[in-house]
């Protein structure tokens, strides 16, 4: 049998450390991409109508990306912090935990690239677009809509592909630091 081990007020206290608080942004980073990747937005799209639906991700995306863009941010230096030797090998992706911080980098990225300029490009499209059905008295999709519905919709259709394209990689880098982290731990040396 293993060592029996008693919880204590001060054995408690020490589970409050860097690495168990890695573990958590990872839980957290990970579980809120699982989420809003493939459940909530379905889910939402699903049940709300159309409008409500564009104002809950206008609402609820710049929350998700500025979360997952500070998370990474803070995952990145506890990596290198813990792993000082990924500094030196820098360009080699193919040692492990370089690999593990390029991930991270990845999700870093794309999660700020989402936060900092597609995503407030394509609000602003949809803005204007929703604006422009209301003044055009017919919904975005409807048969001979004008010009510059079309082109809204070419604009933001494009920046909606971009948009889910980057949550994607960064959710595949993240499945992939899972892995490591599970196997290997987020302890340094």
């Amino acid at each position: 049998m293993a060592k029996v081990e008693y919880l204590t007020f001060n054995r408690f206290l020490s589970l409050f450390n860097p690495r168990a608080l890695y573990v958590l942004s990872y839980s957290w980073l990970f579980g809120m991409s699982l989420w809003v990747t493939f459940f909530g937005g379905v889910i939402a799209f699903k049940t709300l109508p159309r409008q409500q639906f564009g104002q809950l991700q206008l609402k609820t995306f710049p929350i998700y990306f500025s979360i997952n863009v500070a998370l990474s941010s803070l995952m990145m230096a506890y990596w290198v912090f813990t792993h000082p030797d990924v500094i030196s090998y820098i360009s080699r992706p193919t040692v492990a935990d370089v690999a593990q911080l390029y991930a991270l980098f990845v999700v870093f990225g794309t999660h700020g690239l989402n936060c900092f300029v597609v995503g407030p490009i394509a609000s602003k499209v949809k803005v204007q677009r929703h604006k422009l059905e209301k003044e055009e008295g017919k919904g975005y999709d409807e048969k001979e809509v004008s010009a510059q519905m079309k082109a809204f919709n070419r604009k933001f259709g494009m920046l909606h592909g971009i948009s889910s394209l980057l949550n994607l990689i960064a959710f595949i880098a993240l499945v992939f630091h899972g892995l490591w982290i599970g196997n290997a731990g987020a302890k340094g040396y």
